[in-house]
C-alpha cells in the first residue's frame, strides 16, 4: 500500500493547486481524479465558456467595426473548428497540470477514489493511503423536478461542451451566471435564444444597475426573456409556459446551479451542514480530524479561484502555517459578458446593515476618453466607501475587462489602504483605469 503524507482526492483548480503548494512545502503528495485532470473549471466550465465567449466577441467586433467603416464578409461559421479550438485550449492546460505534477514529483492516479477505512481508499484496485487528506470532489449541476423534464434529451453545464453542432433553437432553464453567459456566448453565432428564468429577474446575485445593463443588451441581440416564469411542463422539444405557451427547442440547457458532490464524504461519516455542505473549521478540517474539504464542498462561493485557495490554506493548516480563512468580502466575482460585470465585497445595502456611514459614488464609461476611443462606453465603475476614512468596502464594474480593472482595487482593500491612495496616483493616460480614480476623487473630496 502506498502511503502519502498528502492525498488529494479531486484535481480541479482546488485539488491540484493544493498539490502543488503541499509538493513545495516538501510534501509527498498524490492526488485521485476519476474524470478529467483540471476538474469542472477547466474542462466544462470556466475555459470552455470563454473560449466560447471569446468566439462571440470576435463576430460582435466585426459588426462593430462595420459601424464605424470598416467592414469584412463573413462567409460563414465553422462551429467544428471553434470546438476543435475549444479543446485545444484545454488540452494544453491539462498538459500544463501534468507537466508541474511530474517537476514536483506528485503521483496522479486517474480512477475513483472508494473509500475504505479510515485515510485509506482503493483505486483501480490498489490501496493508498494520507496522513492527511484533502477532499475536492467539486460539484455537479441540479435538475430541479420540472413536469416533463426527463422526456427531454436536456443538456446541462457538464454536458453542453460535447455538442459538435451549433443549435438552431436553443432554450435555457436558468438565468443565472453561467446561463447568461452561454446565452452571450450562442446568440452571435446565429442560434436563436430563449432564457426562461422562475425567479422574478435573471442575474438576482448581481447588483440591480449591472443587471439592467446585461438585460438591455441581451434584449439588443434579440435573446427573449422570461422572467417570473411559471414552467407548467417540458415536451420532447418545447417548454410550455402559463401565459406565454410553447418555447421550442432543438436543444435545451438547464442550468440552473449546482450541488456539491458529497457521496465519498458521507461514505467517510463527515458531518454535512444543513444546506448539504461538508462542514468545516477555519482551517478547512471536516469533524474528522486529519480530513479537510475544500472548494465546492464547502459552504462558500463555487468559484475557481476560490477553490485554489481554500486549497492552498489547507495545505498551510496542515503544514503547521495556518492562515486566516479565505475572506468572502474579498472574492471577485465576475460575469463575462460583454459588457463584463465584476463586483466585490459589500454592496450599499448590505454596508449600512452592518452599520456604515456608507458613501456611493458612480461614473459611466462614457465618461472616459479610452473608451470613447475604444467605442466601448457601455458600463460603469461604483465604489462603496464609508465617509470618515474612505475605506473601501466594495465595488462593481461593468464594461470591458471590468474583472481586470476590479483586481487594483481588491490590491487596494488586501494591503488595508485608503481610496485617497487610488486618488493620489498617477494613471497613465488615456486608460481605463482612470475612470476608477475619479470615482475615487468624488469620495475623498
Amino acid at each position: 500500500m502506498a502511503t502519502y503524507d498528502v492525498l488529494i482526492i479531486g484535481a480541479g483548480p482546488g485539488g491540484y493547486v493544493a498539490a502543488e503548494e503541499a509538493a513545495r512545502l516538501g510534501k509527498k503528495v498524490a492526488v485521485v481524479e476519476k474524470k478529467a485532470i483540471g476538474g469542472t473549471c477547466l474542462n466544462v466550465g470556466c475555459i470552455p465558456s470563454k473560449a466560447y465567449l471569446q468566439h462571440s466577441h470576435w463576430l460582435l467586433s466585426m459588426q462593430k467595426a462595420a459601424e464605424y467603416g470598416i467592414t469584412a464578409n463573413l462567409d460563414g461559421i465553422d462551429f467544428k473548428k471553434l470546438v476543435s479550438r475549444k479543446d485545444q485550449v484545454i488540452s494544453g492546460l491539462q498538459g500544463g497540470i501534468h507537466a508541474a505534477f511530474k517537476a514536483l514529483k506528485i503521483d496522479y492516479y486517474e480512477g475513483e477514489a472508494i473509500f475504505d477505512k479510515a485515510r485509506t481508499f482503493i483505486v483501480n484496485g490498489e490501496k493508498i493511503s494520507g496522513k492527511d487528506v484533502i477532499l475536492a470532489t467539486g460539484s455537479h449541476p441540479f435538475i430541479p423536478p420540472i413536469n416533463g423534464i426527463d422526456t427531454a434529451a436536456y443538456l446541462t453545464t457538464d454536458s453542453f461542451f460535447e455538442l459538435k453542432t451549433l443549435p438552431q433553437k436553443l432554450v435555457i432553464i436558468g438565468g443565472g451566471v453561467i446561463a447568461i453567459e452561454l446565452a452571450f456566448a450562442m446568440k452571435p453565432l446565429g442560434v436563436d435564444v430563449t432564457v426562461i428564468e422562475v425567479a422574478p429577474q435573471i442575474l438576482l446575485t448581481e447588483d440591480e444597475a449591472a443587471r439592467a445593463v446585461i438585460r438591455s443588451k441581451l434584449e439588443a441581440l434579440g435573446v427573449r426573456i422570461f422572467e417570473g416564469a411559471l414552467i407548467e411542463k417540458v415536451t420532447a422539444d418545447s417548454v410550455i409556459l402559463k401565459g406565454d405557451g410553447a418555447q421550442e427547442f432543438d436543444q435545451l440547457l438547464v442550468a440552473t446551479g449546482r450541488k456539491p458532490n458529497t457521496e465519498l464524504a458521507q461514505e467517510m461519516g463527515l458531518t454535512l451542514t444543513e444546506r448539504g455542505f461538508v462542514k468545516v473549521d477555519d482551517y478547512y478540517e471536516t469533524s474528522l480530524p486529519n480530513v479537510y474539504a475544500i472548494g465546492d464542498l464547502t459552504e462558500s462561493y463555487m468559484l475557481a479561484h476560490v477553490a485554489s485557495m481554500e486549497g492552498i490554506k489547507a495545505v498551510k493548516a496542515i503544514c503547521r502555517k495556518a492562515e486566516d480563512p479565505v475572506d468572502a468580502l474579498g472574492v471577485p466575482r465576475s460575469l463575462y459578458t460583454s459588457p463584463e460585470v465584476a463586483s466585490f465585497g459589500l454592496s450599499e445595502e448590505e454596508a449600512k446593515e452592518k452599520g456604515y456611514d456608507v458613501v456611493v459614488e458612480q461614473l459611466p464609461f462614457s465618461y472616459n476618453g479610452r473608451a470613447l476611443a475604444a467605442a466601448e462606453p457601455e458600463g460603469f465603475v461604483k465604489i462603496i466607501s464609508e465617509r470618515r476614512y474612505h475605506l473601501l468596502l466594495g465595488a462593481v464594474i461593468v464594461g470591458e475587462h471590468a474583472t481586470d480593472l476590479l483586481q487594483q482595487l481588491i490590491l487596494l482593500r488586501q494591503a488595508e489602504g485608503t481610496l485617497d491612495q487610488v486618488a493620489d496616483t498617477i494613471f497613465a493616460h488615456p486608460t481605463i483605469s482612470e475612470l476608477i480614480q475619479e470615482v475615487a476623487k468624488r469620495i475623498v473630496q
